[in-house]
């Protein structure tokens, strides 16, 4: 799957890590997604990640995918009409 399908994809339930300092502690799973962010619950607790400069690694369907968070700078419901 090339990576602009995977970004047309829901991204809240997935496991997600974040490979960017300062948050590069964090992984866990995505339960909200806003325009400019992804939280993110890591051990019990919600964290609210910046999606501009940070690398965030997606585990869907057995693989891990790696998105520039600025590459998905949309509202969830608009980024399957902006990505083509």
């Amino acid at each position: 799957m090339k990576d602009t399908l995977f970004i047309r994809t829901e991204l809240i339930g997935l496991d997600v890590e974040v490979l960017s300092a300062p948050y590069s502690e964090i992984s866990g799973k995505v339960v909200d997604e806003t325009k400019n962010t992804f939280t993110i619950e890591s051990a019990g607790t919600e964290r609210m990640v910046p999606k501009p400069g940070n690398v965030f690694r997606f585990a869907y369907e057995g693989r891990t995918i790696d998105i520039i968070g600025s590459e998905i700078l949309h509202r969830p419901e608009d980024r399957i009409k902006k990505v083509r």
